[in-house]
């Protein structure tokens, strides 16, 4: 099996004899973003970082992502922060798709490339610093962790894909599998950030419609997807929001392997009160 790969954005602008319609929607439902829509104009600078732009995929918004926020960040040489995040409630997943950062986590330092993974726990004190000669370019997950009486808070970690066999699905003969980072059994976290796999022809074989939402970022490969009653076709570098609850499923197209980062909110009471979460 060759080496993961994963797709980066490329920035820039299209020209103006590009045609206006492309293949972004945005429904109560769910969102597709396509990767050219990922231009130099739509980037964001973000306090307390240097040399560091970042396009905004998910917000908390009502009527679109409701319990989470993500990036793709981009750190030019010499870039990065000493302090990050401004949240102290905020956990984190970063996932590092193209070039080398330096992250640290109190006195520990990481040297994390392509497949690096970090979780970074509410009041967390890290920092991060690209100190190679080239861009480095990482997925950034954001969300307020949701405290229960009597269970800590996760411990942060560092890994890399590499590291971790994906979990078949059942009955798929291996074809759907699961890079999972996290035991689905430790109660202790509210949120997994996965990595998915398909091999063409694969499918997810029923409308999975459930209560977490979803964050999907296409890593490599294409693929049909059903949403709601719409067949959508989506490709490496396109990011999907799915609304709890929005049915779902696809076929992964080939000629390669179709692979996608995935966030799901998990392991907590639904609130009962309209503002709460």
């Amino acid at each position: 099996m060759k080496a993961p790969t994963y797709y980066t954005p490329q920035g820039g602008l299209p020209g103006q004899n590009v045609l206006l319609t492309d293949r972004a929607v945005f429904t109560e439902t769910y969102a597709v973003i396509p990767r050219g829509t990922m231009s130099d104009i739509v980037t964001s600078r973000f306090p307390h970082w240097d040399q560091t732009r970042a396009w905004v995929l998910a917000r908390p918004l009502s009527g679109f992502a409701e319990t989470f926020s993500q990036y793709i960040v981009d750190v030019a040489p010499g870039g990065g922060s000493d302090r990050p995040e401004p949240d102290s409630g905020a956990e984190a997943v970063l996932f590092v798709v193209s070039g080398q950062v330096t992250l640290t986590i109190g006195a520990e330092t990481h040297e994390m490339g392509p497949g690096g993974y970090a979780y970074l726990p509410p009041a967390c004190a890290w920092r991060l610093h690209n100190r190679s000669g080239d861009r480095a370019v990482f997925h950034w997950i954001r969300k307020e962790y949701q405290t229960v009486d009597g269970i800590p808070a996760p411990e942060a970690f560092v890994t890399n894909e590499a590291d971790i066999a994906p979990e078949p699905m059942p009955g798929s003969d291996g074809a759907w599998a699961t890079t999972r980072f996290v035991d689905s059994a430790d109660i202790r976290h509210d949120m997994h950030v996965n990595i998915v796999s398909m091999r063409p022809g694969a499918a997810i074989p029923f409308a999975e419609t459930h209560v977490m939402e979803h964050g999907l970022y296409v890593l490599e490969g294409k693929a049909v997807y059903h949403l709601n009653q719409d067949w959508v076709e989506v490709e490496k570098g396109d990011f999907m929001w799915l609304r709890a609850f929005c049915p779902q499923a696809c076929y992964a197209g080939g000629p390669g392997i179709f692979r996608y980062l995935l966030y799901k909110d998990v392991n907590r009471h639904m609130g009962l009160r309209v503002t709460a979460r």
